[in-house]
Formats: C-alpha cells, sequence, structure tokens
C-alpha cells in the first residue's frame, strides 16, 4: 500500500515545470521621492530631483522658488514591483526603490506616494512607505565605509492594488500550459500522465513547449480543484545533455546525461619561474670606478609530466568525474579538456562557454 503513494525517483511536479497561459505577474514602474534623509540625498546639481521637489510642493500649496531651494535631504528614485496574477484591490506587494540621482545613502529616508504603471500607462498600485536598506555608507574626506548598496531599498508590503488585471480561467473550456524548457519528450509525458490519471484523453501536446488540456464537463463548476489535482501530477522531465563552464570563474556544471566516448587525454602544466637578484660590483681601491648594482636574472621553465588517461565511455557523470579527477586536474584545466574533447568528436553533449 506505501508503494501506491512513492513518488518516481527524479519526478517534478507539473506546477515546477510548467505554467498555465495568462496566469503571469506583469512589471510596474514609477518614479518618486525620498524624503528625511540625514545629509546624503542629491546634490543641488541634479536638476530633476529639484524640479520634482518644486512640483510636489506646489500641488500641496507651497510657493517656492526653484533657484531658492538647497536640500540635500531629498533623492530621486525609481520605484518598481511586480503584480502577482490574480491580486484583488487593496492587497499589499512588495516594492524595490532605486536611486537615480548621485545620493550617497538612503538610510532613514520614506518613499512619498508614487503611483506604479504597467506598460498600458495605467496606473495599478500606489506605493508609500519607510525603506528597509540592507546597507550603510559613511566617513569623511579621508575615508569612507560602506557596506552593501545603501542606494537601494525595499518597503515590504509598501505598495496597494489600485487596480485588477482582468483573467478568466475557462476561455471556452480549455487550457493551455507552456513549459518552462521545452522538450518534446517532456510534454509528451505530461499529456500521458494527465490522460492516465483521469482516464480519458484530455491532454494534447501542441509542440515541444505548450500542452491543451480540454476541460471535463463534470469539472468546470470546480476549476479551481481541477488544476490543483492536474498541477500536483508528478513526471520525469527530460533534458539535453549539457555541459555549462564559465571560464571566468572556473564553474563547470554537468547534467547528468553527459557521455564521454573512450578517448585518451593527457595534460601537462608548464611552470616558468623567473627570479631576480641584485649583486653589486665593488671596483678595485683607488680606481675610477664606480658602485653600480648589477642585477642577475636566472629563469627557468619546467614541464610537468602528463599523465595518459584513457577515458571509457561514461556511463554516469560520476564515472566522468572521476576519470578527470585522476589526472588531478583543475576547474580551469577541465575546461581546456571539455574544449579539447569536443574538438575530438568525443563529447556527447552541448558544450556551453558563459
Amino acid at each position: 500500500m506505501l508503494c501506491a503513494f512513492c513518488t518516481p525517483a527524479g519526478a517534478t511536479r507539473i506546477k515546477d515545470i510548467a505554467r498555465l497561459q495568462g496566469v503571469r505577474s506583469n512589471q510596474l514602474v514609477g518614479y518618486g521621492l525620498v524624503v528625511g534623509l540625514n545629509g546624503s540625498g542629491d546634490s543641488a546639481s541634479t536638476e530633476f530631483t529639484v524640479r520634482s521637489l518644486v512640483n510636489m510642493m506646489e500641488r500641496l500649496g507651497v510657493t517656492v522658488n526653484a533657484n531658492d531651494v538647497k536640500v540635500d535631504n531629498v533623492a530621486a528614485v525609481i520605484v518598481t514591483a511586480e503584480l502577482p496574477p490574480f491580486s484583488k484591490t487593496g492587497s499589499a506587494i512588495d516594492v524595490l526603490v532605486s536611486s537615480i540621482g548621485d545620493a550617497d545613502s538612503l538610510v532613514g529616508g520614506s518613499l512619498l506616494m508614487t503611483p506604479l504603471k504597467g506598460p498600458d500607462g495605467q496606473v495599478y498600485a500606489v506605493a508609500q512607505g519607510p525603506l528597509a536598506v540592507g546597507g550603510l555608507a559613511f566617513g569623511g574626506k579621508a575615508a569612507t565605509v560602506q557596506k552593501n548598496h545603501p542606494t537601494v531599498g525595499r518597503i515590504p508590503g509598501g505598495a496597494l492594488v489600485e487596480r485588477e488585471v482582468p483573467f478568466a480561467l475557462d476561455p471556452g473550456g480549455k487550457l493551455e500550459y507552456q513549459l518552462s524548457m521545452p522538450d518534446f519528450t517532456t510534454v509528451k509525458r505530461m499529456a500521458e500522465a494527465i490522460n492516465n490519471h483521469f482516464k480519458q484523453p484530455l491532454a494534447h501536446p501542441r509542440d515541444s513547449g505548450s500542452l491543451q488540456i480540454h476541460i471535463p464537463e463534470d469539472e468546470r463548476g470546480r476549476l479551481v480543484n481541477f488544476i490543483a489535482r492536474l498541477e500536483s501530477l508528478a513526471i520525469r522531465p527530460d533534458s539535453m545533455a549539457r555541459i555549462v563552464v564559465n571560464e571566468k570563474t572556473g564553474t563547470i556544471v554537468m547534467g547528468e546525461d553527459v557521455r564521454i566516448a573512450t578517448v585518451a587525454v593527457s595534460h601537462g602544466n608548464l611552470n616558468l619561474v623567473i627570479s631576480e637578484h641584485d649583486q653589486v660590483s665593488q671596483p678595485m681601491p683607488f680606481s675610477r670606478g664606480e658602485t653600480v648594482v648589477v642585477p642577475d636574472t636566472t629563469v627557468e621553465a619546467t614541464e610537468e609530466a602528463g599523465n595518459l588517461v584513457v577515458m571509457e565511455m561514461g556511463v554516469s557523470i560520476g564515472d566522468v568525474a572521476r576519470a578527470l579527477n585522476a589526472i588531478g586536474a583543475t576547474p580551469r584545466d577541465l575546461i581546456a579538456i571539455f574544449q579539447a574533447i569536443r574538438a575530438a568528436g568525443a563529447l556527447h553533449a552541448e558544450l556551453v562557454v558563459l
């Protein structure tokens, strides 16, 4: 009985590898002012900050001359947020506040009411509140101390949703899922898992990245329960054999399906050592010569003996790793080895160099 509830090894839920078309987040952006800074705001040379402050004061009924405004506790910022799907009016979302002027720090500041707009130009949320900055910066003329990025802060729950994004869950009795990583084998396994679970042909793959599902008549009144059951089904996604290397950081990531044909690898390191010692040239007594320093340079070039290792056809990523570690290769050496193996036609995987 316990085996009936066991999840196959390597299985993943459908909700983790695919998403329902239309159920997506939306990006919001707005321009605002942060006030209450302790002398770390924008300088007077940042004209758009001064003009924004003057315009805000005029809207509040205070008439000021822009030439007389000399404040350094205000900073102009860009406010960004992500509107989750099915967000309702009045719900709170997090916002990210980033300085766009020459402010030194946003620590201790408060964001004034800032409308957040979508790509269509409509206001979907309004942000306001004190910033939480995970950094600091202070110092004088001779030295400064800085930790993290003090010109970027967050306001948890700092924006209220004012407009909802309309979306219908039942567009004509069909649902369409989009795979995060398109693959023909994965989408075929998804369709088979859904059809076997509901015992009727509901899922039909359209291509390698999308799957169309017909909603049964008896499930249209409880669509949320139907989607929850569907997304909880576990399948084993397929993936391409791929090796990703980053030559700048020496990072190597290999998938489990990487295979290497029988190949012999030899890798030797060339060590170049240059040492320089100063020697003093002392002239004979009562001579007209001068005491000078003569450099003595020694150059030694040595090459370590290369170990020729035969790597049989790799049956797993562990065998490939052990075979490469046998020659004592470092991560940067492995990058060169993988490139050479690929050039020899013995690497049965895609090599991605970042």
